[in-house]
């Protein structure tokens, strides 16, 4: 047998059950401006976000596995999103399938690859602002489906809303870009915490079918490029909510690096 039809049927054995492949990398802080300026991002062509996540003050949640997010869009639609990482996508109910924006992807890493179920839904305008505030409950930006999910995805202990926290926000920049050296459409964003501390991410997303040869492809990319492959699943997540949680208990977050 071939190598290359080796390596086919190892990735068609880690994506059973995944439907897309999406592979990210940091750009090291002293080359973030210098990305910015060699693929034209700016604000000007940027799509402008804020990002809350709702947690407890020991992040039990992201402990677990799980991700309760909510993203305020300028200009577009309002979303909130339940996410559980890692998963068996075959004991993942059928019946999620049928929402549009249910998805079952692949993260890849230098550690391999982790299977995740997510669900999203809109959110109405202003809803966000009004939950941030306090005038509104956290349970309010998420749907009745969203909760019957979280629930059975968590067997039944499924976290109270009322005893979560508000976590953010992040202020994010994100860009949809082309290089001639990777076959594949990149997406990078940018994450501003409220200590000014920023946080560079660029990412491809490819079909299942594809995943031996967009791993190959961009971890060749990247090499070119000097980006540094993340050795840690869900390390922007990680960078933003350790950093609020601190505010949170009241303890002084680390200092920012340069």
């Amino acid at each position: 047998m071939q190598r290359g039809a080796m390596t086919r049927g190892r990735y068609a054995r880690l994506m059973a059950g995944a439907e897309a492949i999406e592979i990210k990398a940091t750009i090291p802080p002293k080359q973030v401006a210098g990305a910015l300026a060699h693929y034209k991002l700016t604000a000007r062509n940027d799509e402008q976000r804020f990002i809350y996540f709702f947690d407890t003050p020991k992040l039990e949640l992201l402990a677990a596995g799980v991700v309760l997010r909510a993203r305020r869009v300028v200009g577009d639609e309002h979303d909130s999103t339940v996410k559980f990482r890692p998963v068996d996508p075959a004991k993942v109910g059928k019946r999620w399938r049928k929402f549009r924006d249910f998805k079952i992807e692949a993260d890849a890493s230098e550690k391999g690859i982790v299977k995740s179920a997510s669900l999203t839904m809109p959110v109405a305008k202003g809803l966000i602002k009004r939950v941030v505030a306090g005038d509104k409950g956290i349970a309010t930006l998420f749907t009745e489906e969203q909760e019957a999910f979280l629930a059975e995805m968590s067997g039944g202990r499924a976290p109270e809303f009322a005893k979560l926290a508000v976590l953010g926000p992040l202020e994010a920049q994100r860009w949809d870009f082309e290089d001639p050296a990777c076959p594949w459409p990149i997406t990078g964003e940018l994450w501003r915490r409220a200590d000014g501390a920023t946080l560079m991410e660029v990412s491809v997303k490819a079909p299942a079918v594809q995943a031996a040869a967009v791993m190959a492809g961009f971890m060749a990319f990247l090499a070119e490029v000097g980006a540094e492959r993340d050795v840690a699943q869900q390390a922007k997540t990680h960078w933003a909510l350790d950093y609020y949680a601190a505010r949170l208990r009241g303890k002084r977050p680390a200092r920012k690096q340069a």
